[in-house]
């Protein structure tokens, strides 16, 4: 391939760009000094990639039909066996599309990245296989996994399986649905403001955002390097548990990973809860668009852990009526360095990089018109923001964030989890034809407002379905200390056992 060196015109076109003076007289000084060290980039094209080899054999799989996929769940279906034994074996996975799985296409909801194949599998996919798992299918999920509303992947609509019709949430949508639906055993979703956790809440099944750093994000497409974390989609706790223990742990590779401390998750379950100190936090119940059947769900909820031995203590921390609105640059800013000037991808950090998606997404530049409308939004706000202020609102926004940190962490000290609802509202109907945008838009918005600081906090978080109400469920989202994951499993699958929430 190569580096081309700059022509004359393109040379002073690049020197005003980066505000140096360049004579007339300097432009061939220039050209032979760029030109020299440019044999360096001509140097790495002769080498390898250095890619982690395929380790299972599989097919391309195939994209099924309307009449096998109702819900519009799948991008494509496989059937990618793994080890002949392991924890997983008999299991059937999903993955999001925003995962690798090597041979096989991957679009991340975008018509940008229709055509193409990843060239590696994620770290976790690896990990599943040798656990014995089968990979039955990359799953449908937003739009560069930016929105909460299953309605913008470029394909079309995810629907919730409980009511046609109706939204999976979102961004991790088809994760969510295909485990409701009952296609998969388990799924994996990814959440940078609760992409795992509110799609869970609106489908009735156990999603969970663990601890940042936990679970290797390497060969996963990021958003923002900061908030990017991937985590188990099941029916159950138990299988929660399970499938968090096999994808745990530091990879060598992901600098998101600092020592995470691992646990077996399996321990938990069914251990007495009596004694355990649950705060239940008011302004996670004050949300903007709360629905009162949600309020009345989890706090029953809530009541029934009492009846368990759980203390259950209402407490406030003002800080968190804003703390999702404090994140917001973070989200927005970062997401236009790593995902869009960083080809999908980002730099700056010691990571496996995917190459052939760099390349791939780069023409980003020359279609930005087939973004979503969350996408273009977020691409010019953050955009504005940044040539005006370059990156003072992102900095801000993580100085102000640690001091949230420390009001979660100072009710952590005196409990054992925070509670509180996972969504604002149950499932909404899918948007119809001709309805307006900016309305559109604004129903969905408030989905994150208790999911989102977690991101930035990171903070392990799971939504567990506790209701249901005219037929769709409510989910409770139970809030742990750093790497306490075995407390919110111990919690939940205690309710879990002790409710059919199906009933309540």
């Amino acid at each position: 391939m190569g580096v081309r060196p700059p022509s004359n015109d393109e040379l002073l076109s690049l020197a005003r760009q980066c505000g140096v003076t360049v004579a007339t007289s300097e432009v061939a000084y220039y050209q032979r000094m760029l030109a020299a060290g440019f044999e360096n980039h001509s140097l790495l094209d002769s080498l390898p990639d250095e890619l982690p080899p395929q380790r299972y054999p599989r097919t391309a799989g195939y994209a099924p039909s309307a009449g096998e996929d109702p819900h519009h769940i799948w991008y494509r279906k496989t059937a990618i066996q793994g080890a002949p034994q392991g924890p997983l074996r008999g299991k059937r996975i999903a993955l999001k599309d925003n995962i690798q799985l090597a041979g096989v296409a991957m679009m991340n909801g975008s018509s940008l990245l229709e055509g193409f194949v990843p060239e590696f599998d994620a770290t976790l996919v690896t990990r599943m296989l040798d656990a014995g798992a089968e990979i039955a299918g990359k799953v449908h999920c937003e739009n560069l996994c930016m929105s909460g509303g299953s309605y913008t992947n470029a394909s079309g609509p995810v629907h919730n399986p409980h009511r046609r019709g109706y939204s999976a949430g979102g961004s991790s949508s088809g994760s969510a649905a295909v485990v409701a639906a009952g296609e998969a055993d388990m799924a994996i979703g990814g959440d940078q403001g609760g992409s795992i956790r509110l799609p869970a809440s609106v489908c009735g099944i156990v999603g969970m955002k663990p601890t940042y750093g936990l679970v290797p994000y390497t060969g996963i497409m990021p958003i923002e390097v900061s908030i990017d974390h991937a985590g188990p989609m099941t029916a159950n706790v138990a299988d929660n548990a399970l499938l968090l223990e096999v994808i745990a742990g530091d990879d060598g590779i992901d600098p998101r990973q600092r020592s995470p401390q691992v646990h077996k998750y399996t321990e938990a379950l069914g251990r007495d809860v009596a004694g355990m100190r649950v705060a239940l936090l008011r302004e996670g119940f004050e949300v903007p668009a709360m629905e009162a059947v949600v309020h009345e769900r989890v706090r029953a909820a809530a009541q029934r852990l009492r009846t368990l031995g759980v203390e259950v203590t209402e407490v406030s921390m003002p800080l968190h009526a804003i703390a999702g609105r404090l994140s917001s640059p973070i989200l927005a800013e970062g997401a236009l360095r790593t995902l869009f000037w960083g080809d999908g991808w980002g730099s700056s950090r010691s990571d496996l990089y995917s190459l052939a998606l760099m390349d791939h997404f780069r023409a980003w530049r020359h279609r930005a018109d087939e973004l979503s409308d969350a996408g273009k939004l977020m691409l010019l706000s953050a955009t504005h923001v940044a040539n005006q202020h370059g990156g003072r609102y992102y900095a801000k926004a993580m100085n102000v964030m640690r001091r949230v940190r420390a009001g979660y962490d100072q009710l952590l000290q005196a409990h054992d989890l925070l509670l509180m609802p996972t969504a604002p509202m149950r499932a909404t109907p899918l948007p119809q034809p001709g309805e307006d945008r900016e309305a559109l838009l604004k129903r969905f918005a408030p989905l994150s407002a208790n999911t989102r600081p977690f991101n930035v906090t990171h903070h392990p978080a799971m939504s567990v379905p506790c209701g249901m109400a005219d037929g769709l469920p409510v989910g409770m989202m139970l809030v742990g200390r750093h790497f306490d994951e075995p407390a919110l499993y111990r919690l939940a699958h205690a309710f879990e056992q002790a409710v059919d929430w199906k009933r309540h």
